[in-house]
């Protein structure tokens, strides 16, 4: 994974532009924006989005079809995000196969569902459910591999790719911008496969990155890591806040298992290391990181898992083996599969040594290559010292299964970003709006049983708070959380006219990231800021005064829910 370094002002000589920090003089801006454009080829549409994830597919499909012109950017090969290139089957809540998230993401569930039922030969008992899980994962509902959701959301762009209404660059990372005042101009895509470069005009820029790496290219103003009790006032906020401290990124693997097969890979060189860390936490660990304990979420106690890749009981212990298992072969015609196929995205390969947000390059691919190594050393662990039901060492017969992660050594494309880059917005979400304890603090006893009612709600969405441990040690933060709706202040820069987020770099707090991070509701996000673009361009007005203007916001709050959008939970 080759990356450009996305922090630093591209040097006049090399034909670059601005970082685009506001302030930056009209004249340097305009001669930089002359020397990018003078250097590359130009497209142009009504909204360039930038990041193929789940919120940029979202944002796109709601920007196409109300009429618009759309230009997608991805990093990698691979559309889908989180649960495609980053490898993590979705993270949902309770409710999701009949409401907390739009009809089209429930849409792009069921064409996962029905992907598998037209091209695999499952067992007529399989083909039979509505609600198929085709790993039958304990994590999801719908545990599946990444190329189905790529095959899936590739179909549903296909229309508007064919039509030209959509542009879909693929291996293309957005370097520069060109910036006057609160406006973004255009924006500079660097082709990694050809090593060329491009510019993207447009009236809109949606920043879906895994990263949020729009934000410091356009010189809009956002927030990393924690903030301190007393700037937000949330009753799980520390004293004292800290911007580096950013939850553990995860570079997810797959692998099988064959019995009776010697599948054992060479000692990692980084296994002496692995093998003996003790993660330095606040409170604790529970030990060495690659060993079947962990600590529990909710009490920071030491907690015993179990591990068995044929899938068996290990007694009262989560079998890790089940836990994102992405194909149960039993759901399929005898001989298909060998066995499992399951995603290792597992406390013992949560990478805490460093942090991906706004460092250097070299910072950056220096931590992706040393949670890389993690991996080796776990997988190898399993291989050969993991403990056994029956009094025995490792299981030799585990293979890494790089063909399901679309990769050469059975690493994601991309590491499971849990947090990014937040924009400074002009309404965030706290813990007192969404957490179940602090809300009741606020509101009372009975008012405090529903989270905060917003008037300006563009969707719905629920998790639990989440917070894994983080790269300045501080160990898990996971509390309860209520069904919640997404207010639009919360997509909406308090500076910039034309740049809007549509992943995890909304208007929340490093607490309330925790519940707003998932599939779902990146998804739900998505959507409302691609027709948030549509409806502004239709009335000619600028984002923010939709929610300014009550008649605005009542239309178009009307018209979001005809397209299939939730603004709030039943009864609610």
């Amino acid at each position: 994974m080759k990356r450009r370094n996305f922090l630093s002002l591209v040097s006049a000589g090399s034909g670059g532009v601005l970082l685009a920090a506001p302030s930056i003089t009209q004249a340097a801006t305009t001669n930089r924006s002359k020397k990018m454009k003078q250097k590359a080829e130009e497209l142009a549409a009504d909204v360039v989005i930038a990041g193929g994830g789940l919120g940029g597919c979202a944002a796109a499909l709601a920007a196409c079809r109300n009429g618009l012109k759309v230009i997608l950017t991805e990093e990698t090969d691979w559309i889908g995000g989180q649960v495609s290139q980053q490898g993590v089957p979705p993270d949902e809540h309770y409710w999701i196969e009949t409401h907390g998230a739009p009809a089209s993401y429930r849409d792009y569930r069921n064409r996962i569902r029905d992907y598998y039922k037209r091209n695999y030969p499952l067992t007529e008992e399989a083909k039979s459910r509505s609600n198929l899980n085709p790993g039958d994962g304990s994590v999801s509902r719908i545990c599946h591999e990444p190329r189905v959701t790529v095959a899936v959301l590739t179909e549903m762009l296909l229309p508007f790719i064919s039509t030209g209404k959509l542009t879909l660059l693929t291996e293309h990372k957005i370097d520069a911008a060109d910036v006057t005042g609160d406006e973004v101009k255009a924006i500079r895509a660097h082709d990694l496969k050809n090593d060329e470069s491009i510019v993207l005009n447009a009236s809109y820029f949606i920043d879906a990155t895994e990263c949020g790496d729009l934000l410091p290219l356009t010189g809009t103003e956002y927030l990393t890591g924690t903030e301190s009790k007393s700037e937000t006032g949330e009753l799980h906020a520390p004293e004292v806040g800290n911007p580096k401290n950013n939850q553990a990124f995860t570079l997810c693997f797959a692998m099988d298992y064959q019995p009776g097969v010697n599948n054992v890979i060479d000692r990692p060189k980084d296994y002496d290391f692995w093998s003996n860390y003790v993660p330095q936490m606040d409170t604790p660990w529970a030990g060495k990181l690659l060993d079947l304990h962990y600590s529990d979420p909710r009490t920071l106690k030491p907690k015993k898992l179990g591990f068995h890749p044929e899938g068996k009981k290990t007694g009262n212990m989560l079998n890790l083996w089940l836990y994102r298992r992405l194909i149960n072969k039993e759901n399929f015609a005898p001989g298909t599969y060998d066995g499992d196929i399951t995603i290792v995205n597992w406390p013992q390969n949560d990478y805490f040594l460093g942090n991906l947000i706004d460092v250097s390059e070299k910072e950056f691919q220096k931590h992706v290559e040393g949670a890389r190594q993690l991996n080796l050393s776990l997988f190898y662990w399993l291989q050969t010292e993991a403990p056994r039901p029956d009094g025995g060492q490792g299981w030799a017969g585990l293979r890494l299964r790089g063909d399901v992660m679309g990769t050469e050594d059975g690493m994601a494309k991309y590491p499971y970003i849990r947090e990014a880059r937040r924009i400074k917005a002009e309404f965030t979400v706290l813990e007192e709006h969404v957490g179940a304890e602090n809300r009741r603090l606020v509101a009372g006893d009975e008012a405090g049983k529903k989270s905060a009612d917003f008037y300006d709600s563009v969707g719905t969405g629920y998790y639990h708070i989440d917070l894994h441990p983080s790269s300045q040690g501080i160990n898990y933060v996971d509390f309860g959380s209520l069904p919640f709706q997404i207010p639009l202040g919360a997509l909406l820069p308090q500076r910039m006219n034309n740049v809007l987020p549509a992943n995890k770099n909304v208007g929340t707090t490093h607490i309330t990231n925790g519940c707003f991070r998932l599939h779902p509701v990146e998804w739900s996000i998505g959507e409302a800021v691609g027709m948030l673009v549509a409806f502004a361009r239709q009335k000619n007005v600028p984002p923010r005064a939709v929610r300014e203007q009550k008649n605005l916001l009542t239309e178009f709050q009307d018209w979001i829910r005809s397209q299939g959008l939730e603004t709030h939970w039943p009864n609610s």
